[in-house]
């Protein structure tokens, strides 16, 4: 599921939509839970192309076998890529199974362009053939492999970053958090378990509660929290602050006020950390500096 960071993250994206191009709160609200939904169609679409380099694999091997002069890697094929534990238990999922066949754009075409090249990345690289190279089956040296190879070859991919943001432009920005995703699945999968389960985005009525409470507290409190922020300006004029700094600190602020039993460190951690996805390079300071003033301010513990 998303943890609090990610719906904070969704939370920030909302406000900073809003003061781009206003709109009716319950619009706004929708368009927020409708993103985080998006986030699960990139998780699938991420588990698929995992699950479609081992087909693309099988599929080489069966080309192999049909030439009429062939080698003896093609009478008998390394299949250790194309058994690997972890990428069948992903093949066999049956949530994965059932959202892609509802959702049939989230399948990857065999002669894709970017799943080729890829493919051919990997079985290129020194990584791969010294996997190929030892013998027999650990389930825990085939978690190791692929959760390198989906950091490497999927997550570090910039020309992949790019492709998923051609298809949906809200996923450029939340693949970092897919990426998580991913990554804490492959983590959870355990050998004398199936794999039944994905990550859910919205954990439960709590979450979704938190969201909606936050993304309201912070758009009904804007202009007190602008002046909250301008008093704690040194030297520097809220005019010359930009939308996304003041976005974050706004809603750092709100939660601050109407969260009382979370810690002010952690909120401020949270942000700092939100600061780094969004905005630029010295925001994490900034936003560290004020909202650290904020809380001695107001004896906020």
């Amino acid at each position: 599921m998303l943890g609090r960071r990610q719906i904070r993250e969704k939370v920030v994206q909302s406000v900073y939509s809003y003061y781009q191009n206003p709109m009716k709160f319950d619009v706004l609200e929708k368009n927020m839970f409708a993103g985080i939904e998006k986030i699960y169609y990139l998780y699938i679409y991420q588990l698929n192309f995992l699950v479609s380099l081992k087909e693309l694999a099988e599929h080489q091997i069966e080309i192999g076998k049909n030439k009429f002069l062939k080698t003896d890697a093609d009478i008998n094929p390394n299949q250790k890529f194309i058994n690997n534990q972890v990428l069948l238990k992903l093949e066999e999922n049956p949530e994965r199974l059932f959202f892609t066949g509802q959702h049939k754009q989230l399948k990857w075409d065999m002669h894709d362009d970017l799943l080729v090249k890829t493919f051919q990345r990997i079985t290129a690289g020194k990584r791969y053939q010294d996997f190929m190279k030892e013998e027999g089956y650990s389930f825990e040296e085939d978690q190791k492999f692929i959760g390198k190879l989906f950091l490497r070859y999927i997550a570090e991919n910039e020309d992949f970053h790019d492709y998923l943001g051609d298809k949906e432009l809200s996923w450029y920005d939340d693949i970092h958090i897919a990426n998580s995703m991913v990554q804490k699945t492959i983590g959870f999968l355990r050998e004398d378990e199936e794999s039944r389960t994905l990550i859910k985005m919205i954990k439960d009525e709590d979450d979704k509660t938190f969201a909606s409470k936050l993304l309201k507290d912070t758009l009904n409190n804007w202009e007190n929290n602008e002046k909250k922020l301008e008093e704690r300006l040194e030297n520097w004029d809220l005019e010359r602050v930009s939308l996304m700094d003041k976005v974050i600190l706004s809603t750092a602020l709100a939660e601050l006020d109407n969260f009382a039993f979370t810690p002010s460190r952690v909120i401020i951690n949270e942000y700092i950390e939100i600061a780094k996805v969004f905005a630029t390079d010295r925001s994490n300071i900034f936003i560290n500096g004020i909202l650290d003033k904020y809380c001695k301010d107001q004896n906020r513990i």
